[in-house]
């Protein structure tokens, strides 16, 4: 289960890592708020069909409302609204350090919620170490850092925390209903957010929507690969792992982000990329330092138990 967990959570980074490339592909196209809506309207109906199809129950207890509305409205639905609403003033290289922020965030939060979550203070290392690695690849202009537009840089900060928040309490929640049929309900919440969002939004009219098949490709993508498979493999992790572990996403995205770009774009990994991943890397060693060593003692012990017996 352990190899499985690792396989899901680089699985889940590479889809929501170039999801980036394909989201800029579709936002030349729709407005923001109501690309990311239609995107999860499309994958709750993706989820719902594959709950009915494996004969999941889908009418939720009075209990179990409250994972679905709290990743719904947090994880989806105002963790979207404030991202997209933020990137309208902010670059994206300012907006991955902002994000990177949630693992750091993730921490302090499970301090005073329930959750029995803790790191050591060499695991409190790598998380920071980990988030100079997601500097370092993004590479901000130290003075579009300075000069962000405060709106934007409180949104898509405020994003990160809203984010956190919601891994915190949607773990710390009794699971009890089956994970398709919540899933679904969470991606139908957050729609239903993001729709109110784009009508909300004084700059944003569903006018604006151009249906060409870049457009089509790019929400097909969206919504069943990074939605359906990427969210819902996420919620997964999370019930495993927990929101601290599962938050270290946020620095493995940018890497799948940067390699998809050189091999389907053609943009350049620069020097300071590949010294993010390294730096990222020896983060992620010091964090799982226990289940590395324990995975290699279980390696050593297997490869050496044959000659022991002969």
């Amino acid at each position: 289960m352990r190899n499985l967990t690792a396989a899901v959570f680089l699985f889940v980074a590479a889809i929501w890592g170039t999801a980036f490339m394909v989201t800029k592909a579709g936002l030349s196209w729709l407005p923001p708020a109501l690309f990311a809506a239609i995107r999860f309207d499309l994958a709750a109906l993706v989820l719902f069909v594959l709950a009915v199809a494996r004969g999941n129950r889908l009418r939720p207890t009075g209990a179990e409302w409250r994972p679905i509305l709290t990743g719904g409205v947090l994880l989806i639905g105002v963790h979207n609204a404030f991202l997209f609403s933020g990137q309208v003033y902010v670059s994206s290289a300012v907006a991955a350090v902002l994000l990177g922020l949630i693992p750091v965030i993730t921490p302090v939060l499970t301090r005073i919620s329930s959750t029995g979550e803790r790191l050591s203070p060499l695991s409190v290392f790598g998380v920071l170490l980990g988030f100079v690695g997601v500097v370092t690849i993004a590479d901000p202009d130290p003075a579009a850092l300075a000069g962000a537009d405060l709106l934007g840089t409180g949104l898509v900060l405020g994003s990160a925390v809203i984010f956190a928040v919601g891994a915190v309490l949607t773990h710390d929640a009794d699971d009890t209903m089956p994970i398709l049929a919540e899933q679904a309900w969470m991606m139908l919440v957050g729609a239903i957010v993001l729709h109110a969002t784009s009508i909300a939004l004084p700059w944003e009219s569903a006018a604006d929507a151009v249906w060409t098949l870049e457009a089509l490709a790019s929400l097909g993508y969206l919504a069943t690969v990074a939605g359906a498979g990427g969210f819902g493999l996420y919620f997964w992790l999370l019930r495993r792992v927990g929101p601290i572990e599962v938050s270290l996403l946020e620095y493995v995205i940018p890497i799948f982000a940067a390699i998809s770009g050189w091999f389907a774009l053609d943009e350049r990994l620069a020097p300071t990329t590949v010294l993010g991943f390294a730096i990222i890397f020896v983060g992620f060693v010091l964090v799982k330092r226990a289940t590395i060593r324990n995975g290699l003692r279980r390696w050593r012990d297997g490869t050496a138990r044959p000659h022991q017996t002969d």
